[in-house]
């Protein structure tokens, strides 16, 4: 009887946990609902695909500055006896120096790669788009950690509160700078800059604060941080070896999430690639829930595999695989419902949205499953395995670029991106179930990407909208049959909620 109530204690203390993570989301969620369609029509097609090649750029840069020791910091973080703090130094400080090598070497070659990155011309005349670049970067490496750090903590109120400071401040930036610059890139480069900014200069405020009351007050302090339980630490070439591993991984990712942009970038234009921009902003609604799940997930799933018994962590990890599955399949379907009625928000010149977004839809739902089955390859310190799936998904997703979007433009680099998604996951999962056997239910995940893919091609290129709601409707009917036990699940977790709250 105790271990039944330990259990359920400790369920709903899991899903408590992730909508303390989710609750913030939402609310960016809404915002980016509204932000979106701000900056649509705030600018041309042209100028907004060039905020999407700043966002690239500023990403491979931080994959080699943080050369995976972000991942470092994840894997020995619960180890006990480790002092977090000297953790977090060699981790960010280690980083550090890599960024300033990086930025040094980008303001060497700034006007030859910002003519190509913007189309914006050499000659100089722009220090500040270069400025913004190297910006923007050094604070991606301080806000991966130090909002690292929070999400370590499981403290998902502040991981919420920060999300959504950050993006209102970013709107709230877009409109001052859209009333001083016009329609100019420039205006979304400086509202990133300065909102992340100013959110992660409070979260190492915050964490300086929070160690000074620690050495004032040991007893405030937790068992990893508390100097007297200090009894282990890993040099910085124990924490590279593990980590360094993660940067092939990354710049894998990298490849497969930039490839659609660089392709409509050399096979297409500006106008395209804003087009897409604004597509892959819509799919805000499931890369918030890929984000959310992620920054609750990471931490969760370590801490369980280091503490739990290896029969209760395998139960753990399928159902949470078969809830996630249920609820983004739902999701993705419905989005591509409404497809039609969110694309009106963006503006005229952005209609063509329409025909990328049921391919891009594919991206985030496996991207997501991924990171629940990935876990037995990092468990097991077989990073390399993430590079071999990575690898034979690029070759896959370049083909299919280079094939589509010279003929389909958008909808064609869609396709290839969320094609590719599925061969990642699939790639990849069947490495982490051989180093780490859970037994996922890979029959309903397997009808699941057939039920998008086919619902995606129609929605891309039948024209029939009749066609497509018609589809939508029967595959909602087909997940809500087959994801029964899933349904029953989130539909008694619900009654549960409004009986204590009614």
């Amino acid at each position: 009887m105790q271990n039944s109530t330990e259990a359920k204690k400790n369920k709903g203390n899991a899903v408590s946990g992730f909508l303390s993570y989710f609750y913030g989301n939402f609310i960016v969620l809404l915002l980016g609902f509204i932000q979106t369609p701000l900056v649509t029509r705030l600018m041309t097609t042209d100028e907004y695909g060039r905020t999407g090649m700043f966002e690239t750029a500023v990403s491979v840069i931080y994959i080699f500055a943080i050369l995976g020791m972000d991942q470092a910091y994840i894997r020995y973080y619960y180890k006990h006896g480790i002092s977090r703090e000297r953790l977090l130094k060699q981790c960010l400080g280690f980083s550090l120096s890599i960024v300033a090598v990086l930025i040094l070497v980008y303001l060497i070659f700034a006007d030859r790669v910002n003519d190509y990155l913007f189309g914006i011309g050499t000659g100089g005349g722009h220090f500040d788009v270069t400025a913004l670049v190297a910006g923007y970067t050094l604070i991606c490496v301080f806000e991966r950690y130090f909002f690292l750090d929070v999400r370590m903590q499981q403290n998902g109120k502040l991981y919420s509160n920060i999300n959504i400071a950050q993006k209102v401040i970013n709107i709230a930036l877009i409109l001052i700078f859209a009333r001083v610059m016009g329609n100019d890139f420039r205006v979304v480069l400086y509202a990133m800059t300065l909102s992340w900014g100013s959110t992660t200069a409070f979260l190492i405020v915050r964490y300086f604060v929070k160690g000074r009351k620690a050495q004032e007050d040991p007893a405030d302090s937790t068992g990893g941080n508390d100097s007297s339980a200090v009894r282990e630490n890993y040099s910085l070439g124990e924490l590279l070896r593990y980590g360094a591993p993660y940067v092939l991984v990354l710049l894998m990712e990298w490849l497969l999430s930039s490839c659609d942009r660089v392709a409509i970038r050399t096979w297409s234009t500006f106008g395209e690639l804003g087009v897409y921009s604004a597509a892959m902003k819509i799919m805000v609604l499931l890369i918030t829930f890929k984000t959310t799940f992620v920054a609750f997930w990471s931490p969760v799933a370590m801490e369980k595999y280091e503490n739990a018994a290896n029969e209760e962590c395998v139960v753990f990890f399928r159902k949470a695989f078969d809830i996630t599955r249920f609820l983004c399949t739902l999701a993705a379907v419905g989005l591509i419902l409404f497809k039609g009625l969110i694309v009106l928000l963006l503006g005229e010149d952005y209609r063509g949205a329409d025909v990328i977004i049921p391919f891009l839809t594919l991206m985030p739902v496996f991207a997501m499953l991924f990171e629940i089955t990935n876990q037995g390859i990092k468990f097991k310190s077989k990073n390399m395995y993430l590079n071999i799936a990575s690898a034979v998904t690029i070759a896959v997703n370049i083909t299919g670029n280079a094939l589509l979007v010279p003929k389909y433009g958008g909808a064609g680099a869609a396709a290839a991106t969320g094609l590719s998604y599925i061969i990642y996951f699939a790639a990849g999962s069947v490495f982490a179930e051989k180093f780490y056997p859970v037994g996922y239910d890979y029959g309903r995940t397997a009808l699941s990407a057939l039920l998008l893919i086919v619902y995606a091609f129609a929605a891309t290129f039948s024209g029939n909208e009749v066609l497509c709601m018609s589809l939508g409707i029967a595959e909602l009917a087909v997940i809500f049959f087959v994801e029964r036990e899933s349904l029953k699940l989130c539909l008694s977790y619900a009654g549960e909620k409004l009986k204590r709250y009614g």
